[in-house]
């Protein structure tokens, strides 16, 4: 996983194009929170909360599609461990560069279909060099009572498509559970210096 497993793109794209309504102001609130959750908490380097706010199973079903089900408690439970572990040690770092020279961000209205809802939002970079606008799209799920974002996009390259394609993808299919985890295992451990905090 060494060479498969490498630092991802700053945000990269959701795929979903489905028919939706706005969502009224309190429901708006409550599926835009864990957008923003994650967003601040990685600027800030609050690491282990931006993870508390994303839909890990939600995340092991679209990655590992029917393999997923097929897996034990245990298998599921310590690939989402290592995955989250791994896209905090190698994502969040590069987001925190991007953000040193933020100015600020706008969220467009929540679509929203059933238990799942797309935000969007846009970024201003203010580099001295250079100034930026990067327009993002949330994906979202309702999580028992909660939501959680389970994907991000920008110029319609889907982050968990990537991962799931170029990544954990290649890698079940040469060793199956055993070959992912470990695989993942090993980066884990290259990473160790880096803490999530």
């Amino acid at each position: 996983m060494n060479a498969r497993i490498r630092t991802l793109p700053f945000l990269v794209a959701l795929t979903l194009a489905v028919p939706a309504f706005a969502a009224p102001k309190a429901a708006t609130d409550a599926i835009t929170k864990p957008v923003k959750t994650v967003v601040q908490s990685v600027r800030y380097e609050k690491d282990l909360k931006a993870l508390e706010n994303l839909g890990g199973d939600q995340q092991g079903r679209f990655l590992l599609g029917d393999d997923w089900a097929k897996g034990t408690d245990a298998q599921r439970k310590e690939f989402l461990q290592l995955f989250h572990n791994l896209f905090a040690k190698l994502a969040f770092p590069k987001v925190r560069e991007n953000f040193k020279n933020l100015d600020s961000i706008t969220y467009d209205e929540p679509q929203v279909t059933g238990d799942k809802a797309l935000v969007g939002s846009t970024v201003f970079i203010n580099h001295p060099l250079k100034k930026q606008e990067m327009k993002l799209k949330y994906f979202v799920e309702k999580v028992g009572s909660a939501w959680k974002v389970v994907d991000v996009s920008v110029l319609g390259d889907s982050m968990l498509t990537s991962i799931r394609d170029e990544q954990v993808r290649p890698l079940f299919k040469e060793g199956g559970w055993d070959g992912l985890l470990g695989a993942m295992r090993t980066k884990n451990n290259e990473l160790a210096s880096v803490k999530v905090k």
